[in-house]
């Protein structure tokens, strides 16, 4: 049942086709040597046209449960998984690459390990695998499976059309990219506008190729026109074609000071639609054109504190109204599965929630603080951090802080915990779990 008044308490490696360069140490021979004693071996400081690398992790995490949370009621209602529940995961990412002349290889795999209350999974995804050829200086073209990771934003990139989005608990991960053709054409000059970049891509939709990506059986165009014009980057960015709809939009970013970095997103969705429940259960469609847009900044102290501060307004989100008829239809539908037995509406609930109300930040207007602190007091390979994302409509939150040693070579080690809080029918008060604390053990090779 619904009780009006309580409270609960409840984001590595970039790709990159570059080997290391390897530079050997010349031994000093003492003065009075002849001169052909001296050897010198070009190969020993040519690129190495491999590169292998990425790592293992262990992130075993613990969860706190909200018996009375609508998305606890709509995933737990035939279960008793107790008050706490735990979760082991395991990961392997490799990466690779060769270069020979003009052409280079690269691959990115990511091996996900899972055991929870579902049972035990195991993934294996090819995250990327592009070919790369340079003809000339200024020309580079790929083919294959790419992230292309557009967009300025830290926790979210409303101009990432081509892009999975971002887990704003997790930024910094890397993603699964799509199948595209594209190119990437770079001029410089001596004026203010100092570097024109153009990058034209094709990203195709069938039932075997990027079938995730929208309605198959199309060809879509996207681009990006980049520009570092006044010491400030700016790219205009659009998608088009029928798998999804019509989408432009713009980024900018420019350092104020050395320490200081601010950056800005805005984006269009033309004839974006949105499905609707209602408190009663009824369901609607609405089409409009979604504007999101996005503010932010990142500061570096003189101590090594860095901040990162992030606005965004998500065009394509829920109003805070919108997500509390969908909680309050939780509840009665949980309350009728009570009385009668029946879990069909649940059901019906739980098929709408995934890739709608369910999503990571469904909602309209977000606030995203992350503070991090490197070797606080002089504790070397420390590294304290606090993370806050606030829905600005409703006022609910998750607070995470963390703390992450680095003393051995090639290992993190991080131990996080979230607090997840908000009132009835609010975004995060309605989340299955109050809590969640997660240790993460990752080798780096």
């Amino acid at each position: 049942m619904i009780h009006e008044g309580r409270r609960r308490a409840g984001a590595g490696l970039k790709a990159g086709l570059l080997a290391a360069c390897l530079l050997s140490s010349m031994l000093s021979l003492p003065s009075f040597a002849s001169a052909d004693e001296y050897s010198f071996d070009p190969s020993e400081i040519e690129k190495s046209p491999y590169h292998f690398g990425g790592y293992a992790e262990l992130r075993p995490l613990l969860y706190g449960l909200d018996r009375d949370a609508a998305l606890y009621q709509l995933r737990f209602y035939n279960r008793d998984e107790g008050d706490t529940l735990p979760e082991y995961n395991a990961a392997l990412q490799l990466e690779g690459g060769i270069e020979k002349g003009m052409a280079k290889l690269f691959v990115r795999t990511h091996t996900a390990y899972q055991d929870s209350y579902l049972g035990t999974t195991s993934r294996t995804t090819a995250y990327e695998a592009f070919v790369s050829l340079k003809p000339a200086p200024s020309l580079t073209i790929d083919a294959g499976k790419k992230a292309l990771k557009w967009g300025k934003g830290y926790a979210w990139n409303p101009v990432a059309f081509v892009d999975r989005p971002k887990n704003p608990d997790e930024p910094d991960l890397n993603l699964e990219g799509f199948v595209v053709a594209s190119a990437d054409y770079i001029r410089s000059f001596a004026g203010p506008l100092k570097t024109l970049s153009i990058t034209p891509v094709l990203i195709p939709v069938s039932e075997q190729v990027n079938d995730d990506f929208g309605a198959t059986n199309h060809l879509n165009t996207a681009g990006n026109i980049y520009l570092l014009l006044y010491d400030t980057d700016i790219d205009f960015l659009f998608l088009t074609g029928a798998s999804r709809p019509s989408q432009y939009g713009m980024d900018i970013s420019r350092n104020i000071t050395t320490n200081l970095e601010v950056h800005g997103e805005f984006s269009q969705i033309d004839d974006f639609t949105r499905s609707y429940i209602g408190s009663n259960g009824g369901s609607s469609q609405t089409v409009y054109d979604a504007t999101s847009w996005l503010l932010g900044l990142r500061y570096l102290t003189e101590k090594d504190t860095t901040y990162i501060l992030e606005y965004y307004r998500n065009g394509t989100g829920f109003t805070e109204q919108e997500m509390r008829d969908y909680f309050t239809f939780v509840h009665k539908a949980y309350d009728s599965y009570l009385s009668t037995g029946n879990d069909a509406v649940l059901q019906r609930g739980a098929a709408v929630t995934e890739k709608n109300y369910g999503r990571a930040n469904a909602g309209r207007e977000y606030v995203y603080l992350r503070v991090s602190q490197k070797d606080p007091f002089d504790a070397l390979y420390w590294t304290p951090a606090v993370t806050a994302i606030v829905n600005a409509e409703d006022r609910s939150y998750s607070l995470s802080p963390e703390i992450m040693y680095t003393g051995v070579t090639n290992l993190e080690l991080r131990l996080k915990a979230t607090v997840l809080a908000g009132d009835l029918l609010s975004e995060f008060g309605e989340k299955p779990n109050d809590w969640r604390a997660e240790l993460r053990a990752r080798y780096y090779f």
